[in-house]
């Protein structure tokens, strides 16, 4: 018999804390990342990411914040559609798509964990396969826009701007590589949450300090945690479906 374990929270916790960041930034700039969106889709997102982020934080309501955060999500990778349709040359679109996608497929794997709907080799399965995709996806943002990647990095970091942007594009892929086969995945998702919370801190944040007023650096700032949150997540998963298996039956 498998013993079941409770794991870490950690994914979670900082998850929630991330969309409920970013209900707080919309509700205060009245706008989703910028999306210029109709007024009542904007209040409804903002209290939806404000009451799903509290409420994703507690084990006792954790499944229905998930499931109000994951509508949110599923409703906003729906409005990047049109603009993929129209211009379908044009990466942006797709990765704001996928961007959303990612933080979708964080609050769906918290419902799925919570509610026990699928066998843990299922989950851990499809966890993998789409955080992969949007890894992949990450990938090819950062290589069409590698120069305003660039211009992100932190200057006084070594070895220069350009190095950091094409590592972390090939960082990227790796880990979608790495998710994709089931090699080293969770090491390679341990190392995904780390990057994406470096990018936060040494990126965004610094940015943040320096331009308080800017929609952008704090939106930024919150979906870049929350995506961070989506892959520990899957760690969390990962560790403790190993974990499990290596227990005595």
């Amino acid at each position: 018999m498998t013993v079941a374990t409770t794991g870490s929270n950690l994914g979670r916790h900082l998850f929630g804390a991330a969309a409920l960041a970013f209900g707080l930034i919309t509700l205060a700039w009245r706008d989703y990342n910028g999306w210029h969106q109709p007024l009542y889709l904007v209040y409804a997102a903002a209290a939806a990411l404000i009451f799903g982020g509290a409420a994703i934080q507690f084990r006792r309501t954790a499944k229905t914040g998930a499931a109000v955060l994951g509508a949110v999500y599923l409703v906003f990778a729906m409005q990047c559609l049109p603009g993929i349709v129209a211009a379908p040359r044009i990466y942006n679109s797709w990765g704001n798509f996928f961007e959303q996608f990612s933080l979708l497929t964080g609050a769906a794997l918290v419902y799925a964990r919570l509610s026990s709907a699928w066998p843990p080799e299922t989950l851990n399965r499809i966890g993998r396969v789409l955080l992969s995709v949007c890894a992949a996806s990450f990938t090819l943002e950062q290589a069409f826009y590698l120069h305003p990647t660039a211009s992100l990095v932190p200057k006084w970091l070594p070895p220069s701007p350009m190095f950091w942007a094409v590592a972390t594009t090939v960082f990227f892929a790796l880990a979608a590589v790495a998710l994709l086969a089931n090699r080293m995945a969770l090491l390679a998702t341990r190392l995904l949450t780390t990057m994406l919370v470096l990018f936060g801190l040494l990126m965004w944040v610094p940015l943040l300090l320096s331009a308080p007023r800017s929609h952008t650096n704090w939106s930024e700032t919150a979906e870049t945690f929350a995506i961070a949150g989506t892959a520990w997540i899957l760690a969390d998963l990962l560790a403790e479906y190993q974990l499990d298996n290596h227990r005595p039956r």
